[in-house]
This record gives C-alpha cells, structure tokens and sequence, in this order.
C-alpha cells in the first residue's frame, strides 16, 4: 500500500458545513476501498495565486491517505465530475515520513 497526498480546492461560495461534508464523502471514498486516511487537515478559505473558474478565493483541504490505485482512479473521477471542486491534486508520498518523536 502507498502514501498519497491529496490537496483539493472547494468554490468559496460553499458553507462550512457543505466543505466539511464533502470532506467526509471524499474520506469514504478512501476508507470504501480499503483505504486508510492518515490526515485530513482544513486549511479553510485562501486567496488563489490567480483566478480559477473566475473564482478568486476557495475552500484548501489537505489529505493524506494509504491505498491503491483504484482509489486514485475514483478520487479522479468523482473530483472531476464534482463542479464545486477548482482543482485538486494527488502525489504520490515517495518517501515514507519519519515515525514523530514525542516532544518533552
């Protein structure tokens, strides 16, 4: 199983709690598939570095999950067929982070 990172941007017209649910539904699709989400961190609303789809602001989440390809195919799928989302982008994480040390 890899690691991939996954950053998506929602319409800034959205209310929080429509991003949060889609959170969730983009979080099933990863756990549907025997997907584990590591992180899912709401960075809230930004200014874009230019307009996308005539919007100058939008909704960032960040996720960080394990799993196959199958999972990229449909998180492709669904991001793309979701009108709400500006853009996304998923990486693969090709080397595995450093177990956290607890701090003292």
């Amino acid at each position: 199983m890899r690691t991939y990172e996954c950053i998506y941007i929602l319409n800034p017209a959205l209310d929080e709690q429509t991003v949060k649910d889609k959170a969730v539904r983009y979080s099933e699709i990863v756990t549907s598939r025997q997907g584990l989400v590591q992180a899912l961190d709401q960075w809230g609303k930004r200014r874009l570095a230019f307009p996308i789809k005539k919007q100058f602001e939008g909704y960032y989440t960040f996720m960080r999950f394990g799993g196959t390809n199958e999972i990229l195919k449909e998180l492709n799928r669904v991001f793309g067929f979701d009108e709400t989302v500006l853009r996304h982008m998923i990486v693969v994480e090709e080397k595995p982070r450093p177990a956290e040390l607890p701090r003292a």
